[in-house]
């Protein structure tokens, strides 16, 4: 496969994380997934950031990315190294890479949190890989014969410029209250 190719199939992939972790910041709010509580170490769980509906609309949107990905199988396969082997499969991988962004960046702001940064200050690296690493994980057993070396070199090396770029967009248009 070309280097196109692999770029593209790539981007493919992780398409339903991508709506799944960028959702939150147009549908969420609303009560905290923590309820407010504290960790042993006296401070929050996740914070006020992280919301049951920004989660719950995460989850569906990155689950429909992958119905409309099922849907166009078929006509890709040849067109594409698809990393799922059937429009069911695709449809399971959509969700597995969906809740895996969502609970990769739950982590992530767990994370945070005990280290002390507090919600919407950067934490470079960890604010730009938790959910890939999340839907990375939950989706292995599907993707696990087919994921190359080249594939997750793409995911690593384009998600933190990408989640960047897509921050200052929503900053620019209101949705985020600092750039990146």
């Amino acid at each position: 496969m070309t280097v196109l190719g692999t770029f593209l199939s790539s981007v493919w992939f992780i398409l339903p994380a991508y709506a799944a972790n960028m959702t939150p910041v147009v549908a969420g709010g609303g009560r905290p997934i923590d309820g407010g509580r504290k960790f042993v170490d006296g401070k929050p769980l996740l914070g006020p950031g992280k919301t049951v509906r920004g989660f719950c609309w995460g989850l569906l949107v990155g689950f429909c990315v992958g119905l409309v990905q099922a849907l166009l199988h078929s006509p890709l396969e040849t067109h594409l190294t698809l990393l799922f082997g059937s429009p069911l499969e695709t449809v399971l991988g959509g969700l597995l890479l969906s809740l895996g962004a969502m609970v990769g960046d739950l982590a992530g702001s767990f994370f945070k949190r005990r280290a002390g940064v507090e919600r919407g200050e950067p934490f470079p690296l960890l604010d730009q890989l938790d959910f890939v690493i999340g839907a990375l994980l939950l989706s292995l057993p599907l993707v696990l014969p087919r994921l190359t070396w080249e594939i997750l070199a793409i995911l690593f090396l384009l998600t933190p410029p990408l989640h960047l770029l897509t921050n200052y967009a929503g900053y620019r248009m209101g949705l985020k209250d600092r750039p990146y």
